[in-house]
């Protein structure tokens, strides 16, 4: 009964995915967030108190809707949409950190609190935290501008400078009249998750990212699992299953601007489907299958970490949440299907092992044909998105050939959009 309330959770977040990511590029970044954090709080704490089967199932689906979708994934899209490029990985990491620290928070709370209605009540009562969000953040400056809210959005970089003591004053009606001219040249139309399909070099990003987040969703929960089967007090397996994430996360802060995101994602999700295969044929139970475990569990978490900032940073403005959402359904989906993988070893231990490794393997090949996006502008129209990393793979570099660094767009670079010539002024 775990097993399929787990399932069905993970179809809610499949189902969010889309649907609020869909929303969150109409209706604002900011907006979705803050309703699915109150929905989430209500849903998380009135869980505990359903006493049938069936309505805990439903709570358990609606919450996988606003909870993992639509906070978290609309608060990462928001959070990198916030900063500019010199940030981007400092902030993007930190944002998946974070999620490792719950891990150890559910195991401290799951050791500390022995009755289970009072226990979901904590867990609910962590979405209160971002209540004050209303308040204290700010809508997202790139969506803003992209849709004419020129106004609001120089508002908010003026804010930040203002915060920050830049000392770099802004001209608001010169970008406003900017924001109209750029209007009146642009072709209006709402730009959607089909988007992503309708272009060719747009939509083989869209098919690599999508197995990109499909073999880390299955490869983190196949070694999630796993651990599951190692010995000894199962909250402390759990908490050290989140606190060897970090090490991944403090390393790829300090090199991610260095190497770029292509190379450490492939090199990442082909170290983790090695640690899987090498796992299936070694005993469990024994200090090196631990061991094993433990490093595919490093390396997997560091390069999941790294396609949320790599997606974010390939998709225009446009539709970023759209993809960032199907990126996401991607995963949840090989989550969902991870229990059933594992049902494989009653015809063979290995099986299961073995099928998430391929399968990282083949993801970490594919990722080589993706553009970098290091040091690059986060793309705004979907013309932009077409034309960005077009010729620019892993195989081209080593052939010699130069990857186009040029931006896409005509003045700074620097991406948040009222920036883009404020130095200059």
């Amino acid at each position: 009964m775990g097993s399929i309330v787990q399932t069905v959770f993970m179809l809610g977040v499949f189902t969010g995915a889309v649907t609020l990511g869909g929303l969150a590029d109409k209706v604002g970044r900011k907006t979705v967030f803050c309703w699915s954090a109150l929905l989430q709080l209500i849903i998380g704490v009135g869980v505990a108190f359903i006493p049938e089967y069936f309505s805990f199932m439903a709570a358990r689906f609606f919450l996988g809707i606003f909870g993992s979708a639509g906070s978290y994934i609309c608060g990462f899209v928001l959070t990198m949409e916030l900063v500019g490029p010199s940030k981007r990985t400092a902030c993007g990491i930190t944002f998946q950190a974070v999620f490792a620290g719950g891990i150890m928070l559910v195991a401290g709370w799951g050791a500390l609190i022995k009755d289970r209605q009072i226990l979901q009540v904590v867990y609910g009562l962590h979405a209160a935290l971002f209540l004050a969000h209303w308040w204290i953040l700010d809508e997202s400056p790139r969506w803003l501008w992209m849709q004419g809210r020129a106004g609001e959005a120089v508002d908010i970089v003026a804010k930040g400078l203002r915060i920050n003591g830049s000392g770099i004053p802004v001209d608001k009606e010169y970008y406003m009249q900017k924001a109209k001219a750029q209007r009146a040249t642009e072709e209006k139309t709402s730009a959607g998750l089909s988007d992503l399909f309708k272009t060719p070099n747009l939509r083989m990003k869209t098919l690599n990212v999508c197995l990109c987040w499909f073999a880390n969703s299955l490869v983190y929960y196949g070694l999630s699992l796993s651990a599951g089967k190692l010995y000894g007090n199962p909250f402390l397996i759990l908490f050290i299953m989140g606190l060897v994430e970090f090490p991944s996360y403090i390393t790829i802060v300090l090199v991610l601007d260095r190497l770029g995101r292509r190379p450490i994602t492939s090199t990442l999700m082909l170290a983790g489907g090695v640690c899987c295969i090498v796992a299936a044929f070694i005993v469990q139970g024994t200090t090196i299958s631990t061991t094993i475990v433990m490093m595919g569990k490093l390396f997997i978490a560091g390069s999941f970490a790294v396609i949320y900032n790599y997606s974010a940073e390939l998709f225009p403005t446009v539709v970023r949440n759209s993809a960032m959402g199907l990126g996401s359904m991607c995963a949840r989906l090989s989550g969902a299907l991870t229990p059933l993988i594992t049902l494989l070893d009653s015809f063979d231990p290995k099986i299961p092992a073995v099928v998430f490794g391929i399968i990282a393997l083949l993801s970490g090949f594919w990722v080589m044909f993706l553009p970098e996006t290091m040091n690059q502008p986060m793309p705004e129209s979907i013309e932009d998105g077409e034309n960005f990393g077009k010729g620019d793979t892993w195989f081209s570099q080593c052939a010699g050939r130069k990857p186009n660094r040029n931006s896409i767009f005509q003045e700074d670079p620097e991406q948040m959009v009222p920036l883009r010539t404020m130095e200059r002024k």
